[in-house]
């Protein structure tokens, strides 16, 4: 509970009227999360006004109201007017949860793929040294063993200080975040101090919303600039940067925080060499601080030899020792989406994976060339309502790897599905190479099923683009769809 006044001196306000000795027991700008006692902020969206909710949200029981438009209310309520609603919300919400994430370690990942593999490894070898771990991502909120459903990779400046606040309630000691260039650039994590900042890597994506690449690059920036900002209250900072992507020097540039790089090819203060890959494990040596460690991981891929890095650069700076990382590492299993292997006693690999941009798509695949014993079927599609300027380049990476590709549909939101394949399949039929094929299939679940049918043995199967997910979204709907429930029918049927 706070009082207004005492809410008000972190934002610029124009006026307040009305009753200005109001007690805020909540804050909120969805009209429909509106109880007694709370504060509605009116946002005025690009679909979507706030202002039109006002006594909609007096009627629930608001207390008080930040708008930026006049509002008449049926009620005495303490109104607070400002230039800008949203940036009042990014200054009053942290400050009424009295800053959360300053009481926590705060751990950020940032990077184009990776960022999920690499949070749940961090957690993995946090919670093996007793430490309370909260996890904010693409696949889940968990609190501990908790979990909980997540809607943006990083939640809105409202529910995410909640959810910190309940994590600090639960006795949390680190969270570690996914870090969203979209949430960077839309202020969706002010009131966060970072302790250490993770990056993964930087590939095409999201250019739907930055619209140049420099804009991405300069959104995923913000994370390294923000570590090591002058007005911290917390010591101990620091940043972890992969070395080898082309962008990890204008990252390092981006920081004066103590920083440590990671590479695959000797460049970074921690190193890992002599990698070893199987179709489920992969061994390697780490070279740190003039010291060998070989590691032994049940993942596969050189992108998760990167994702590993990345996660024991961050446990170093929580002083967890390279000895201790290592034995808790030996137990680490990969991420449900993340090169899972679909196993029903068939003598091919069938593997979901959550590849959704070019990188990404290229990285599986190039796994699944190293452990591949026969041929590669690819399943794959792309979203709608997204950056539509890399369909025909995924196109043509799945049809360098792939020798049969099932071009179909992935989350088609408000667009034709029809248009995404023919988007793709130029891409496609410009890299096919001889005596690979291809077929539009664009029901997902019958393309899936057509490459399981298809395969012989030896095979490698992989399905991508959609990995954890299971819903599709289309026109008018969403349904219950799951990658991996529709393998595994479709490897029973065969």
């Amino acid at each position: 509970m706070k009082k207004i006044t005492d809410l008000l001196t972190t934002t610029k306000i124009i006026s307040i009227t009305g009753n200005e000795t109001v007690t805020i027991t909540d804050i909120t700008a969805d009209s429909r999360q509106v109880k007694k006692g709370s504060l509605f902020i009116c946002l005025d969206g690009a679909t979507v006004d706030g202002h039109t909710f006002a006594q909609k949200a007096v009627d629930a029981g608001a207390v008080a109201l930040v708008v930026s438009k006049d509002v008449t209310v049926s009620s005495d309520v303490c109104i607070i007017k400002v230039e800008d609603t949203r940036q009042a919300m990014m200054d009053i919400v942290p400050s009424f949860f009295d800053y959360p994430a300053n009481k926590m370690r705060m751990i950020g990942v940032t990077g184009t793929n990776g960022k999920t593999t690499t949070t749940h490894m961090i957690r993995h070898i946090l919670r093996s040294q007793g430490h309370k771990v909260g996890i904010i991502g693409t696949i889940h909120i968990m609190i501990e063993d908790k979990s909980y459903p997540i809607h943006n990779t990083t939640p809105d400046v409202v529910d995410l200080q909640h959810i910190l606040n309940q994590m600090v309630n639960e006795g949390v000691t680190h969270c570690i975040m996914e870090v969203s260039s979209h949430a960077l650039a839309l202020g969706r994590v002010s009131g966060v101090e970072y302790d250490t900042a993770v990056f993964t890597n930087l590939t095409q994506d999201h250019l739907d919303f930055h619209k140049t690449f420099e804009n991405y690059l300069a959104a995923k920036c913000k994370l390294f600039e923000q570590v090591s900002a002058s007005n911290q209250v917390k010591t101990g900072k620091g940043a972890v940067i992969n070395i080898d992507d082309p962008y990890g020097h204008r990252v390092i540039e981006a920081t004066t925080a103590p920083t440590m790089t990671y590479s695959t090819q000797g460049k970074g203060t921690l190193n890992a060499h002599d990698v070893t890959m199987t179709s489920k494990t992969s061994t390697y040596t780490i070279e740190f601080d003039g010291k060998q460690y070989p590691i032994k991981m049940n993942t596969t891929g050189l992108f998760n030899v990167y994702n590993t890095l990345a996660a024991i650069g961050a446990c170093l700076y929580e002083n967890i020792s390279m000895e201790k990382i290592d034995e808790a590492l030996q137990s680490f299993r990969s991420v449900p989406g993340r090169f899972e292997l679909i196993e029903e006693g068939q003598d091919f690999a069938v593997v979901v994976d959550y590849a959704h941009t070019p990188d990404g798509l290229q990285n599986i695949l190039q796994t699944a060339q190293e452990i591949k014993e026969s041929k590669m079927i690819v399943v794959f599609g792309c979203g709608g309502d997204r950056d539509a300027t890399k369909r025909p380049i995924m196109g043509r990476i799945a049809a360098e790897f792939g020798d049969t590709i099932f071009v179909t549909s992935d989350n088609p939101r408000t667009e034709d599905p029809n248009q995404i394949v023919k988007d793709v399949e130029v891409g496609v039929k410009e890299g096919l190479r001889e005596g690979s094929t291809y077929e539009v299939v664009v029901d997902r679940k019958e393309a899936i099923k057509k490459a399981v049918r298809s395969a012989r043995t030896g095979d490698i199967v992989i399905i991508a683009g959609k990995g954890h997910e299971d819903y599709q979204i289309l026109k008018d709907r969403t349904i219950h769809f799951d990658d991996r429930e529709v393998a595994r029918e479709a490897l029973k049927e065969k």
